[in-house]
């Protein structure tokens, strides 16, 4: 009779879809991710902290053995996968088949110590036939792997705990640097000042409408040449705004009306008519980098949460493993797409031959399979769709697409292009000129009736156009001709789809980074999102800068990609760990590069000052001050800051000279910051305010201001009743509530705003007073120790006792929102079998089923929310377990990771132990 099996894989997900594809003798549990990490300095038992491990976790000194522990959330965990292998008699560890994956295994096997055999169990999909085909074909954990995920954590530690060190001291504390965060925020924050460098440039073109004769054969052509010059277009012009070439000329608006004018005088002539084959290929298969990019262009869904869904159709199985370089599609693959074309598209839109993709992508990982459907015969899109809803199906829905487009024949057509010349009459601006038009036909669409690309930007040719037949010497009547303006444009903003493409081109990360990475630097406040563009923020500007200046290999493009390739060699066993990153820390003397360590130490003075300014022109800068960006004028107003020289006397006179400042809020972009602009923050600074009367008791000026907070009033104090030190008199202050108008606010409305927090009135029954007032989340009552919340600010002036009594007549609410209806209401849950609805609380909209709570992340829209996605949630809040009480003490965490330092001999490990370990997995 065989032995029961234990499988482990990372998540509930994968492990409720696994176990229904096994027989009553396996179980299959998760880790619920990884099990144990490298632990901050904090977190470590004071004999290891005092140590080799105590700086970095990870002892530099003896082959960057690294210093592991289990985390205290996962403790719970250890526990319960070692009281079922205590019943097993096999261990199967399930894990992804990336590095990542690889190494969970590892760390499950170093720290479950089973005495069983082991077996590395691997697959690309998660379907009954490919899961009973991984559980027979297993092989040993693959140390090479493990290494490779190994050194790049232990090199993110050493990079990260390096320098952002640096960044705390020279341009603000809390900030972070990382080996991809800090060269992906360098590409945005070059994007941007390419932006700002930039100067627009006008010019003007003309559009024509002709025919040989019908109105049915009417088509559209552009001016292309003036006397012999060619006609500039925005791509003609440089970023300063001048031609790139003499041999082209620009039209200003006088010369193009003048030719439109003159064009519809005259006929215009064929002179040229060319025709060819247009042919157009479908796109491959998709990577983790195309699906990213296509999922944010065609789906709208940012980097992050296009993997959360891929990640739940996979562990679903509903497609092949979501995290590959690759292009390529197995045969099984290839033949499943090809049936499913020919079934639903015609045999006539499929090749002869399988089309195999291959190519080299830079850097390229593992070599899975590229993102398809799974299994042996696609489903299709109308088949799942009682099964998948919302994101999923329209994700699930995509891939399909592309998979089978990638095996359909090309599309088919023709493209024709005509020249026409025109002479102009005598006084017109030009005397010779000419036109082009092109249009295309497709004659045969092939892949195109299945799915189409989506582009970053629209192209002119995208459209399907046809010109009438044309000959050589032909006359055309121009029914219209009109001139139109245009201004060239800077280089577009990154979205999160052509930040992805970038780095992938480049070689910088790899695709289970992408997302995480970008996710990262908008969470550390260098990036945000203005629709779909990603925008730098100022301290982006500061942080690049320093790392420009005094790091500048470690964010130098090519070096961060020879990094990458360099992982890969040790992921192919072709490279030591140890060797590696001693040569990255301690420096090449084969080479003479400079390791990380006598960077960090030979910065010699950094000018956090110089750092952190941004010069912006016309003697004002931008600099990154520890409460945030603000303008500076470092040359007076009335003074050019070229010459010195007098331009505004007045001004000049006024006798300024301390630098005047201003703050700059979050919604100005940087490439939006010109001079004037700052000019004008600096005004508005400077303006102190408009006087909206006198205060009747106190004869005070009431002054309405604007602040770095927003708009607020304000009582301005007299200098000779303002007192000194403690006895200083500070003046009352209220911000204006959100429906008021800083340039329509008056005295009445400014006294009432003043006059808060108001006493309603007093409790009749305690005696209390209760006051209406105004704080960090909104209205509210406070009587006593007892604050209920008020529904609009409104209520603040106008609720009367009897009212604010009947709100405390009314039981107590756990939360300001918690009386509030859900937000939404998604069904009930697989799991507790309960209604699920999203809610919104004190720190920000939750799922819950009334068991289980879950706040919502933050890409996740309370009002978009999928039911699966919610779902999805409370299952990963179940597997964690309750949250750890009792707020910022340690005691108890320190003493069990105390214990786990008597063990440290085998949570440590050496290329040598991990050796031995796959040998003992392989005999057993």
């Amino acid at each position: 009779m065989a032995g029961r099996k234990l499988v482990i894989v990372e998540s509930p997900a994968k492990a409720k879809t696994i176990a229904g594809y096994l027989g009553s003798d396996w179980d299959v549990e998760a880790s619920v991710g990884h099990i144990r990490d490298i632990p901050t300095p904090s977190e470590m038992p004071a004999d290891v902290k005092k140590g080799p491990f105590g700086k970095f976790g990870v002892n530099v000194d003896d082959d960057f053995d690294p210093y592991y522990v289990v985390d205290a959330d996962k403790k719970k965990k250890v526990r319960e996968l070692k009281a079922l292998l205590k019943d097993a008699d096999e261990l199967y560890l399930a894990t992804d088949e990336d590095r990542e994956g690889e190494a969970i295994a590892w760390h499950l096997f170093e720290t479950l110590k089973p005495k069983i055999p082991v077996k590395r169990m691997v697959f690309h999909e998660i379907t009954r036939e490919a899961i009973q085909r991984a559980s027979n074909q297993t092989r040993d954990i693959n140390v090479a792997l493990v290494d490779a995920q190994e050194t790049r954590r232990i090199l993110d530690r050493l990079y990260g705990y390096e320098v952002s060190p640096v960044l705390w001291r020279k341009v603000k504390a809390g900030l972070s640097a990382g080996r991809v965060q800090s060269v992906a925020t360098r590409l945005v924050v070059e994007r941007e000042r390419e932006r700002m460098a930039f100067v627009r440039a006008s010019y003007w073109d003309v559009d024509a409408d002709l025919t040989p004769g019908a109105d049915e054969d009417l088509f559209t052509a552009r001016l292309t040449g003036v006397d012999g010059k060619k006609v500039a277009t925005g791509r003609d012009f440089a970023d300063d705004g001048s031609l790139k070439s003499a041999k082209t000329t620009r039209l200003d608006e006088a010369t193009a009306t003048g030719i439109a004018e003159a064009l519809g005088r005259v006929r215009a002539t064929v002179s040229e008519v060319s025709e060819k084959p247009y042919t157009r290929r479908p796109s491959a298969p998709f990577t983790t980098s195309t699906l990213q990019q296509e999922a944010s262009r065609k789906l709208g869904l940012n980097s992050r949460n296009a993997m959360r869904v891929a990640q739940r159709l996979y562990e679903n199985g509903y497609i092949t493993y979501m995290r590959t370089d690759s292009i390529a599609l197995s045969d099984t693959a290839l033949s499943a797409a090809r049936s499913q074309a020919r079934d639903m598209y015609g045999a006539e839109s499929v090749p002869d031959a399988p089309r195999r993709y291959e190519k080299k992508v830079k850097n390229a990982q593992e070599a899975h399979e590229a993102i398809r459907p799974a299994g042996d015969r696609f489903r299709t899109p109308k088949q799942v769709e009682g099964e998948l809803r919302g994101e999923e199906y329209r994700l699930y829905d995509l891939i399909w697409k592309r998979t089978v487009a990638s095996q359909m024949a090309d599309a088919r057509g023709s493209t024709a292009s005509v020249r026409l010349t025109a002479t102009l009459p005598d006084g017109a601006p030009a005397r010779e000129v000419e036109l082009s038009a092109s249009g295309t036909v497709i004659t045969f669409r092939g892949f195109l009736a299945a799915y189409e690309e989506g582009r970053d930007a629209p192209r002119r040719d995208d459209e399907e156009r046809r010109l009438p037949k044309l000959g050589a010497g032909r006359e055309l009547d121009v029914r219209r001709a009109e001139a139109n303006g245009h201004e060239t444009s800077p280089p577009a903003r990154y979205t999160e789809a052509t930040l992805v493409k970038a780095m992938e081109e480049r070689g910088i990360g790899r695709p289970s980074t992408y997302a995480s990475t970008i996710g990262t630097i908008q969470d550390r406040g260098y990036v945000s999102a203005k629709g779909s563009a990603l925008v730098p923020s100022w301290l982006a500007f500061a942080v690049t800068r320093l790392m420009e200046e005094h790091f500048g290999r470690l964010v130098d493009y090519d070096f961060t990609a020879t990094m990458e390739e360099d992982l890969d060699a040790i992921a192919r066993g072709d490279e030591q760990r140890a060797v590696w990153l001693k040569r990255f820390y301690f420096g090449d003397e084969a080479t003479s590069a400079e390791g990380l360590r006598s960077l960090v130490e030979d910065l010699g003075d950094i000018d956090a000052r110089a750092i952190s300014t941004i010069e912006i022109g016309d003697g004002v800068v931008v600099r990154v001050g520890r409460y945030g960006p603000y303008v500076e004028e470092t040359v007076p107003a009335g003074i050019d800051p070229r010459t010195g020289e007098v331009t505004d006397e007045k001004a000049a006179a006024s006798g300024e000279t301390q630098p005047r400042r201003a703050s700059i809020t979050d919604d100005v972009p940087p490439d939006e910051l010109t001079p004037a602009m700052a000019r004008e923050l600096l005004d508005q600074a400077a303006d102190d305010g408009r006087v909206l009367g006198q205060e009747p008791g106190t004869g005070r000026d009431i002054v309405a201001k604007a602040g770095r907070y927003g708009p607020y009033v304000t009582e301005v104090i007299p200098e000779e009743e303002q007192g000194k030190g403690k006895n200083k008199v500070k003046p009352r202050t209220a911000s204006l509530f959100k429906d008021m108008d800083l340039a329509t606010i008056e005295l009445d409305t400014a006294l009432r705003l003043l006059s808060l927090p108001r006493v309603v009135g007093t409790d009749p029954e305690s005696g209390d007073d209760i006051t209406a007032q105004n704080g960090r989340y909104g209205p509210y009552l406070k009587k006593g120790t007892d604050s209920r919340s008020l529904t609009s600010e409104q209520q603040l002036f106008d609720i009367t006792l009897e009212e604010a009594l009947a709100v405390y007549a009314q039981p107590k609410q756990r939360g300001r929102a918690a009386a509030k209806p859900p937000l939404a209401e998604l069904g009930t849950d697989p799991v507790s079998g309960k209604p699920v609805v999203v809610k919104d609380g004190r720190f920000g909209p939750y799922v819950t089923d009334g068991e289980t709570n879950a706040t919502l992340r933050k890409d996740d829209d309370p009002e978009k929310i999928s039911a699966e996605r919610g779902f999805e949630l409370l299952a990963d809040k179940r597997a964690r377990g309750p949250a750890k009480k009792g707020g910022r003490k340690k005691t108890a965490a320190k003493k069990t990771t105390k214990k786990a330092s008597g063990t440290k001999k085998t949570a440590t490990k050496t290329a040598a132990k991990k050796t031995s370990t796959t040998k003992a997995a392989a005999r057993k």
